[in-house]
């Protein structure tokens, strides 16, 4: 049956609620403005790289317990007929009442997106317009394959870039989490419990 669905042509257009009779837990799509988006397979570097944010965040926000970190598979309705699973997404605390039982109802704190090949346009570009319109406070964009990390901060409800100080990519919304950008361009990855240690989270 999922592989019937993904054989429909794309795009496929459809109403939000038939989007969510259509879709089921290992279907893999987005939803923009009635136009269903299916997700391609991940490449071995995104899995990787997305694997080593996922294990550091987590661990990091063990210690620093402000909000949860969500995904890889966890989906954002940023406004009604905007539906898009970042890469990983925090949610602070406070804002905790956005969660439901199937996504984040309106913006997530921070945003992670791992770029791919079929992403470029829609990472760099249509996510980053749809993430700043909604008030996403953060978004990282990591481009392992050209050896590239963004991080854009919302000020006065726009994006501004946020310089590299020392290497370091530093977030404001998750305090003391900062980023070396060369981690992620390592092959191998560095360890998370070195990287954790350098942080001061262990």
């Amino acid at each position: 049956m999922i592989a019937e669905r993904l054989a429909v042509p794309s795009p496929r257009r459809m109403t939000e609620e038939e989007f969510d009779a259509w879709r089921d837990e290992e279907t893999r799509a987005e939803f923009v403005d009635g136009e269903v988006i299916p997700m391609a397979a991940v490449s071995l570097i995104h899995l990787r790289v997305t694997r080593f944010l996922n294990s550091l965040l987590e661990r990091y926000l063990e210690e620093h317990s402000t909000g949860e970190l969500l995904g890889p598979e966890f989906e954002v309705r940023l406004r009604a007929g905007l539906r898009r699973v970042p890469d990983l997404l925090y949610l602070a605390h406070e804002n905790g009442q956005r969660l439901t039982g199937q996504r984040v109802e309106g913006p997530p704190d921070c945003a992670w997106e791992v770029v791919s090949p079929d992403s470029i346009e829609r990472d760099w570009r249509e996510k980053y317009l749809e993430y700043e319109a909604a008030g996403v406070r953060e978004y990282w964009v990591i481009a392992p394959g050209d050896r590239i990390a963004r991080l854009y901060r919302l000020v006065e409800g726009r994006y501004v870039t946020v310089p590299e100080r020392d290497g370091r990519l530093e977030s404001e919304v998750i305090h003391g989490f900062w980023l070396m950008t060369e981690w992620l361009c390592q092959d191998p990855l560095p360890n998370v419990r070195d990287c954790l240690r350098e942080l001061g989270a262990v």
